[in-house]
C-alpha cells in the first residue's frame, strides 16, 4: 500500500536505511539514527506531491502492517517529467514489492499527464537497472566514473520511460 508517511514510520525506516547493503548506493551514510528519521519523516509529510520538488511515499506490507520501504519522487518546475527513486527494507528484496510500487507511482504519473519519468543508478546495482528495465524504461546512457560518493568514483546509468511506452 502507498500512503504517506506518519511518524510511526520513524523506527523502520531508520532500520532498512541504515542497512550497509541497502546504503551502499545512495547518497546518505549509514547509520540513519531513529531521530534523523523522524526528521525526514516530517519533512516527507508536508510535501505537496503535485508541486515540483521531492515527494515521497511510504510503501506499506498491507498484510504485516509495516513500512517496508519508500518511493521518491522529483516532479520538474515545469509538471510534466519527473525522477523516480526507490528503496526498500532487505527482508522484501526479490519479491516484487519494488515493481509493484513503483508500477503504481508511475501509473499515477502518467494519468496524471506526466510525458516523462527518468530515473538513475549506480552501475553496480544491478536489481534497480533490471527492475528499471522489467518496467519498461530504456537505458538511456552510461556516466562513468560520473559521481564521487563515499571515497570512490561510480558510474552512473541513466534509464528514460515516456507516456507513449508506459504499459500498464
Amino acid at each position: 500500500m502507498l500512503r504517506r508517511f506518519r511518524a510511526e514510520d520513524a523506527e523502520a525506516f531508520s532500520a532498512y536505511r541504515s542497512d550497509p547493503n541497502v546504503a551502499r548506493y545512495q547518497s546518505w551514510d549509514a547509520p540513519v539514527s531513529v531521530e534523523e528519521a523522524a526528521r525526514q519523516i516530517m519533512r516527507f509529510a508536508v510535501t505537496d506531491p503535485g508541486a515540483p520538488g521531492w515527494s515521497q511515499y511510504a510503501v506499506e506490507h498491507r498484510a504485516e502492517g509495516v513500512l517496508i520501504g519508500d518511493v521518491g519522487v522529483r516532479l520538474e518546475d515545469n509538471l510534466m517529467q519527473a525522477e523516480i527513486g526507490f528503496t526498500f527494507a532487505p527482508a522484501f528484496h526479490g519479491k516484487g514489492y519494488a515493481a509493484e510500487a513503483v508500477r503504481c507511482v508511475l501509473g499515477g504519473l502518467f494519468a496524471g499527464g506526466l510525458h516523462r519519468v527518468s530515473a538513475g543508478c549506480d552501475a553496480r546495482n544491478t536489481a534497480s537497472a533490471r527492475l528499471l528495465e522489467r518496467l519498461g524504461f530504456r537505458r538511456e546512457g552510461h556516466r562513468v566514473e560520473f559521481t564521487w560518493i563515499k571515497g570512490e568514483w561510480t558510474d552512473e546509468l541513466l534509464f528514460g520511460l515516456l507516456a507513449r511506452d508506459w504499459r500498464t
